[in-house]
């Protein structure tokens, strides 16, 4: 009985360093930089994809702008794209640079602004590059699109800056609540380590452990989900 109560401290730990290594290469694994985008489906990869997409589409209104102003100068298209490289702040002055390097080596100017979207992956951009091809074929005015496509995307951006001004107090809550859990065990275990420590390496601590842990990501997923609000 002894050696039983002897082993579970090793499980414990044998445990929580398997469930610790497969977590963190489920974050780390599949980033792989293509283009200054991430190609793979890892959490990590999800995360700095939106980060660098939410730069794009921030910087995208200015960029209509510089292209509009640069067609009733006179300008084509080609060089309007090439004003927001010379312009332009990163990512999207690099966006539209992979984009002149591809119509260079004879790339479709249709298939370049597609690949553009799709490696983007922003809504906004493939209104945007939609909006051009279809103009080169109708013939439409492509300042006043570019115009309207820019107050669109202002409008609505924020609308979105305004709605996450209003759910802050809920994330934040969410952090809160989250943390607190992980906190108080903590100063427990450095305010009372004889009592902490044992417990945490019997199977009633780890079990204990695994259904907070289990109620907090439940909690924050479902959190996430109430103020997620689509604009």
């Amino acid at each position: 009985m002894t050696g039983g109560v002897e082993i579970i401290p090793w499980v414990a730990t044998s445990l929580f360093a398997i469930a610790f290594g497969g977590i963190a290469w489920y974050l780390a694994t599949a980033v792989k930089i293509k283009t200054g985008w991430q190609n793979g489906g890892s959490p990590i990869a999800r995360w700095l994809d939106g980060r660098r997409r939410a730069a794009f589409d921030r910087q995208l209104p200015e960029v209509l702008a510089t292209m509009s102003n640069a067609l009733r100068a006179g300008f084509s298209v080609s060089q309007a794209f090439d004003t927001v490289v010379d312009l332009g702040e990163q990512p999207i002055s690099d966006e539209f640079r992979v984009l002149q390097q591809q119509l260079r080596i004879g790339m479709g100017f249709e298939d370049a602004l597609d690949a553009l979207a799709r490696r983007v992956g922003s809504d906004d951009l493939s209104l945007v590059t939609t909006a051009i091809m279809i103009s080169r074929k109708t013939g439409g005015n492509v300042t006043e699109i570019f115009d309207k496509i820019s107050e669109t995307i202002r409008s609505r951006q924020k609308i979105e800056r305004k709605v996450r001004s209003l759910t802050a107090q809920g994330r934040m809550q969410g952090v809160i609540v989250s943390a607190m859990p992980v906190l108080l065990g903590l100063v427990m275990t450095i305010i009372k380590p004889n009592m902490m420590i044992p417990f945490l390496c019997s199977l009633p601590g780890v079990v204990a452990v695994v259904v907070v842990a289990s109620l907090i990501t439940a909690g924050w997923l479902l959190i996430g989900k109430i103020i997620k609000i689509d604009v």
